[in-house]
């Protein structure tokens, strides 16, 4: 995928009337997008008003599009959904957020839950099972694809309380990103051109993730990157 964002798409013109509910969709595949916005579309009183393929796009869009649902993919490179999440909770806290993923670790799913996301829906569920999600989400409710278990979901909640809290939330987002990039394979002069920026600050970057994460190179931050959840393998 291109470094650089991708301008959005949105649909002209927004529905004159304000009750249905407005979707945003965010997934970096093309094909995955156009097929949730036609399951989207066939349901009675939903508005797809807008598809970007990239994080910092997303971001951008909410600024000028009204979203009352987000539908936002776990994975995408550059800067997951995870991350996403953790900045939408940020600059819009009202606008509910359902993640989307093919993978149903419990922890990736407790920890989008942890991070704001009101619900979470597998792309292995039935079709049926998506306006569900869209409209429990926009309800305020909490939403778990079926073959989720929610006790499951909840245990491992109380675990990242209990033992380890948030290790991603003492870092800035910058060192996220920093970091997610190390863990998918970059070099720090790749990273410095994928984030647009000098050399000496990602290396400033990399300084910090290992103090504050206490692991000893990089090396380890790969292997913390992978066990948060920002890569996989």
């Amino acid at each position: 995928m291109n470094a650089r964002s991708q301008p959005p798409t949105a649909v002209p013109g927004l529905p004159a009337d304000m009750h249905r509910v407005h979707v945003v969709l965010a997934d970096d595949h093309a094909l995955v997008r156009a097929g949730l916005r036609r399951l989207l579309e066939l349901i009675d009183g939903v508005s797809v008003v807008g598809e970007v393929g990239d994080g910092r796009t997303l971001l951008r869009l909410l600024d000028d599009v009204p979203a009352d649902v987000v539908l936002l993919d776990v994975e995408m490179p550059g800067m997951n959904g995870l991350e996403v999440l953790r900045r939408l909770r940020r600059a819009y806290p009202a606008v509910p957020v359902l993640m989307v993923s093919m993978h149903e670790e419990v922890a990736t799913v407790a920890r989008a839950l942890r991070i704001g996301a009101r619900g979470f829906l597998l792309k292995t569920a039935r079709p049926e099972e998506l306006e569900r999600a869209v409209r429990a989400v926009h309800r305020g409710q909490r939403y778990l694809s079926e073959s989720l278990s929610a006790a499951e979901v909840q245990a491992e909640l109380d675990r990242i309380e209990a033992e380890e809290g948030d290790p991603l939330s003492r870092l800035t987002d910058r060192q996220r990103e920093v970091l997610q990039l190390i863990g998918e394979g970059y070099g720090t002069r790749a990273i410095a051109e994928r984030m647009f920026v000098s050399v000496k600050t990602v290396e400033t970057h990399r300084a910090a993730l290992l103090q504050r994460l206490g692991v000893r190179d990089v090396i380890g931050l790969v292997k913390t990157a992978i066990r948060l959840g920002l890569v996989r393998v």
